[in-house]
């Protein structure tokens, strides 16, 4: 939030045991009051996937689990991950047994650039779960900065 944004008030009306566990929660995640958790609350709505314009320059993550022995698999993901260089910013990749994967992607770009990169993951064999989290949107204008920020590539040998 803005520094120099207005706060406004307004009511919310609870019935008596939702607010009792509400109350518990924020105590347990270490709120100091209600209006930072609605607030908290309020920001993640607005992240949801129906929510976000599709041209919005976003970042978040894509995890997927998949299984590493079907047929040409790793391959076809890193080619996949090729395609979309401009929009992945790192990759962690874990084993989590002898024949699964575990991989998040940190991605920052277009949101349907985004999407459109998880859907391709998730229809491959051998896939069990290709997720994008949308963690951050960015509130500027994309089209004043394009789809690539070259104030950085300098640095990137």
């Amino acid at each position: 939030m803005n520094e120099k944004e207005a706060l406004v008030r307004f009511g919310i009306s609870m019935p008596q045991s939702l607010i009792e566990q509400f109350d518990a929660m924020l105590v347990s995640q270490g709120y100091d009051n209600r209006s930072e958790a609605v607030r908290d609350l309020v920001r993640r709505a607005l992240l949801a996937p129906g929510h976000i314009q599709t041209e919005q320059m976003a970042a978040g993550t894509i995890v997927l689990v998949y299984d590493h022995h079907v047929s040409d698999l790793p391959m076809v993901l890193t080619d996949l991950q090729h395609q979309y260089h401009q929009e992945i910013n790192s990759t962690l990749h874990i084993h989590l047994n002898q024949h699964q994967c575990l991989e998040v992607i940190v991605v920052r770009g277009i949101v349907s650039r985004l999407r459109d990169l998880q859907q391709r993951i998730q229809v491959l064999k051998g896939v069990g779960y290709a997720e994008l989290s949308v963690t951050h949107v960015d509130e500027t204008d994309h089209a004043e900065h394009g789809h690539h920020h070259h104030h950085d590539d300098h640095h990137h040998n």
